[in-house]
């Protein structure tokens, strides 16, 4: 029987053992892009419309450390939307330890921002995204968007930065983050936004975790792009929960 490298039980890692399988490259020159999703066996991302009904013990540990480990998160509109997003709330120690060893985090523990990618600004500005962060969001946008939304969005207190005229480019949403050096880029989805990343050829990394479920349905795929594309992906590793989910790490060849 050929033997399966990089296979590790999760009940053998502890949380210094978990973060060095999820760190991020120590030198970076530019952004380094890592996605993460969970998915059904039978390829569902959601459940009537969001992620949380697909989650397990194993994928929220995943979930909670990336966030750790990132410096920004980055997420589609809809996404945002649907999933009621809230600022993120990482442990700060952890975060500082992380950045001590060169694999993530932050120097003085703070959060990642989220930054929220929209060409039409069309957020609410009462919701968790801004009444629940400890950092301001960052919202990138387009110069078409209704002024008066964009106004509105920053007397919420986020940050708006324009990246188009009428549609955003994904290389243009890695310049934005770079140029406030943030390199250790988290995409939490959704579809459109991974698989417009994906098809420019940008996404170095995808952590997926597959849940033991059935589920169903008429629930897309985790990518959608204009066209289709070829990037070969090569398995970093795999850890097996106890209760069946899978957490796969997958890179860029």
């Amino acid at each position: 029987m050929q033997r399966i490298h990089n296979v590790t039980q999760l009940a053998d890692l502890d949380d210094d053992a978990m973060a060095r399988c999820y760190a991020y490259p120590r030198q970076l020159d530019r952004p380094w892009v890592r996605a993460n999703f969970v998915s059904s066996i039978d390829g569902a991302f959601t459940v009537d419309g969001v992620s949380a009904g697909l989650g397990t013990d194993a994928d929220h540990r995943v979930f909670v450390l990336l966030r750790e480990l990132a410096e920004v998160i980055v997420v589609g509109a809809g996404t945002a939307r649907a999933e009621d997003y809230g600022g993120a709330h990482p442990d700060p120690a952890r975060r500082r330890a992380h950045f001590q060893r060169g694999i993530g985090g932050s120097a003085d523990g703070a959060p990642p921002p989220i930054a929220v990618v929209t060409a039409s600004a069309r957020l609410d500005p009462a919701a968790r995204l801004f009444t629940d962060a400890e950092v301001a969001p960052l919202i990138i946008t387009t110069a078409h968007a209704d002024p008066d939304r964009v106004a509105a969005l920053q007397e919420a207190g986020a940050q708006v930065e324009v990246a188009g005229a009428a549609a955003i480019m994904p290389a243009a949403v890695l310049r934005v983050l770079a140029e406030r050096g943030w390199q250790r880029v988290l995409c939490e989805g959704g579809p459109h936004l991974f698989g417009q990343l994906a098809e420019a050829d940008l996404v170095d990394e995808l952590c997926l975790s597959t849940v033991p479920k059935l589920v169903g349905g008429a629930g897309g795929r985790i990518s959608l792009s204009a066209s289709g594309f070829d990037t070969p992906m090569s398995r970093k590793q795999l850890v097996l929960a106890e209760d069946g989910t899978v957490l796969a790490r997958w890179a860029r060849r």
